[in-house]
């Protein structure tokens, strides 16, 4: 019988006005795999947090039993001492560090006061081998995306010796392919003998990779599923998330009548903003009608992010070129204020950085995109602001006790629906969803491709970015595929399939067309 690496017994967290965890049980075996799964704000990350120690011990009830011993963990630095190592779902590097610097911050190489650079960076090289990444470890975090940046955080628990490995949503910003390379990475170091609890909405990939699966519904344990034993399917996982049968992923859209074209972009380029010569969007052409979802698609680095940010007020990049039109009448957008006064919105994928505050209370962040809608000569009308927010809460299903939550407190799927309430809210007629359902559970997305619907069903139109094949397949009407930053394909909704838009990135690829 295997041993118990970890126990955790009747743990129960409390926090003002809610009780986030009731009594959860979890044992995890020495050299599995374990998946932690369950709605947004089921607790599945308060859990990990109160393991990891970042809830101090006496601040929530019941005990931590690892290699059999009773933890009193005070703080990170006492769990990270035992080799349990957290990744969050919020990345928490520094900027304007290199990759390197951010590798080994509080792990220093070297002695005293004296850090050995050549060790910190050689090792650094040696462990982003490791993860699959390719960018040199003297790379500022700025310069790297949101997905690269999981590796860093990656290799950067490997720095510390990891026994214990918790990941929280470590595959949200990567595409299939590369979320596939981690997955048979944490099976190699399985292999290895290292242990892994891992915290995904994507249940496919946790049908993969997890020997055991723990489902927690509104902060109890409901049971714990044993591939040796049990039938695993992701409809049995998604019954004991919900509570019950979810028979479709992706909800029927009624016909609707495509409409004339609201945006074109024509002959878009755009250079990086600090490697002036390197270009990272290359005479790009879309259009996008009114009542449509048009997807874009394409593997980390492809440039979708890059090409959406400069669309909406040059807010990316350097040394811009090409058209926009809007509604058939060439506009000049180079300001996000330009870009909000012609009715378009982008939703950022890094919601963190660049999408909220969150130190902010909901109410504050529902409206930031439309502060003229509740102002009165110019003073805020917080009566007004307090409707508007309950009116969103209410529309998108946000769990919290009261919309003067603060963003940050609130689970990462609830940020996100606050995310979407804010651009909602300033009323676009265009919207560039930039992986609108990362990090969000089965049963919130399909509200969220529910509003997407109704938001076409109005006229509007939508472009969503997605690195989830079947979300694009599922949801678009065309897809416009990219890769080193070219159009390299678009299909309609009827011919597209997984099969099909990796060919044309393959292929592109080996042509270096």
């Amino acid at each position: 019988m295997a041993k118990i690496l970890l126990e955790m017994k009747n743990i129960t967290k409390t926090f003002p006005g809610v009780k986030a965890l009731d009594n959860v049980n979890l044992k995890v075996e020495e050299g599995e795999i374990h998946a932690l799964v369950g709605e947004n704000g089921a607790g599945k990350s308060t859990l990990m947090n109160v393991l990891s120690g970042i809830y101090p011990y006496g601040t929530y009830e019941g005990e931590i039993y690892y290699n059999e011993k009773l933890c009193k963990f005070g703080n990170i630095k006492d769990s990270e001492g035992k080799g349990i190592v957290i990744i969050h779902q919020e990345l928490a590097l520094v900027p304007y560090l290199t990759i390197g610097e951010n590798m080994f911050l509080g792990n220093e190489r070297g002695r005293k006061a004296a850090i050995n650079w050549d060790e910190t960076y050689g090792r650094a090289d040696e462990l982003l081998k490791i993860v699959g990444l390719k960018e040199s470890s003297r790379t500022l975090i700025k310069d790297i995306g949101v997905g690269k940046q999981q590796l860093v955080e990656i290799a950067k628990a490997l720095a510390k010796k990891a026994k214990l490995l918790i990941l929280d949503e470590p595959t949200a910003s990567l595409n299939e392919s590369d979320s596939k390379a981690l997955l048979d990475l944490l099976k190699t170091f399985q292999k290895e003998g290292m242990t892994s609890i891992m915290i995904s909405h994507k249940l496919n990939e946790i049908s993969y990779v997890a020997d055991k699966i723990t489902i927690i519904r509104d902060g109890a344990t409901i049971e714990t599923l044993d591939r040796k034993k049990d039938t695993i399917t992701e409809e049995r996982i998604i019954k004991g998330m919900v509570g019950r049968e979810l028979t479709d992923r992706f909800p029927v859209r009624e016909e609707i009548k495509i409409g004339d074209v609201s945006l074109e972009v024509k002959d878009w380029t755009v250079y990086h903003p600090l490697y002036t010569e390197r270009k990272v969007v290359d005479k790009v052409s879309i259009k996008v009608r009114k009542g449509e979802v048009v997807g874009i698609s394409g593997l980390m680095g492809a440039g979708r992010t890059e090409l959406a940010m400069s669309i909406f007020g040059k807010s990316y990049g350097t040394n811009i070129s090409g058209s926009i039109y809007i509604n058939g009448e060439k506009v000049e957008l180079h300001t996000v204020k330009d870009a909000i006064r012609k009715k378009l919105a982008y939703v950022t994928e890094d919601r963190k950085s660049n999408g909220l505050i969150s130190s902010n209370p909901i109410r504050v962040n529902n409206t930031l995109a439309n502060l003229e809608a509740v102002s009165n000569h110019s003073v805020i009308d917080e009566d007004l602001e307090v409707k508007v927010a309950r009116e969103y809460k209410d529309k998108l299903k946000t769990k919290c006790p009261t919309i003067e939550q603060k963003v940050g407190n609130l689970s990462g799927g609830n940020q996100q629906k606050v995310l979407l309430s804010k651009w909602m809210f300033a009323d676009p007629d265009i919207l560039i969803l930039d992986e609108p359902t990362r990090g969000i559970d089965v049963g919130a997305k399909y509200e969220i491709y529910c509003i997407i619907n109704n938001l076409v069903a109005e006229g509007k139109s939508v472009i969503m970015i997605s690195s989830e094949l079947p979300e694009v397949l599922g949801m678009c009407d065309r897809i416009y595929i990219m890769n080193e930053g070219r159009i390299v394909g678009e299909l309609s909704r009827e011919e597209a399939t997984q099969e099909l838009i990796m060919s044309h990135i393959l292929k592109s690829s080996s042509k270096g067309e």
